[in-house]
């Protein structure tokens, strides 16, 4: 089951971090964004929290979950939804928490050489017609 849309308005309306907030769709899913780092995932319309240890100790109640198949499991968030106060402080702490985004590496420009590229020497073009000194005959 995908994510709603809906869903999603919903869990954007109760963070308090304008400006610092954003969910991208990402393979039918969502990740959500806080300063540029995807601090969590929303995933058949529930919220996954990235499972930072000192987070452990913050929430009331851990639930470990997939947030799909495959995935390592993270912190499925219900009761906090309810109370934005401590979801927003969970979102900015793990935000807090995790390491800054690599920049995506700039394509090389191939390496300009010193030398000029070598001229191709003329191809020698295959006679055609009667070999030299032959006689041709000529068909009547």
């Amino acid at each position: 089951m995908a994510t709603e849309a809906s869903f999603v308005e919903f869990v954007l309306e109760q963070i308090a971090l304008r400006g610092r907030v954003d969910a991208r769709k990402m393979f039918g899913e969502y990740a959500l964004y806080v300063d540029g780092k995807v601090v969590a995932l929303i995933c058949d319309n529930q919220l996954f929290l990235k499972p930072l240890a000192p987070l452990r100790a913050r929430l009331a109640r851990v639930d470990e979950a997939a947030p799909y198949p495959g995935a390592k499991p993270h912190f499925r968030i219900a009761d906090e939804l309810e109370r934005p106060a401590e979801l927003t402080a969970l979102l900015a702490e793990a935000a807090r928490l995790l390491p800054e985004p690599k920049l995506k590496a700039k394509a090389k420009a191939p390496k300009a050489t010193a030398k000029a590229p070598k001229a191709k020497a003329p191809r020698a073009r295959a006679k055609v017609g009667p070999k030299s000194g032959a006689k041709s005959k000529r068909i009547r």
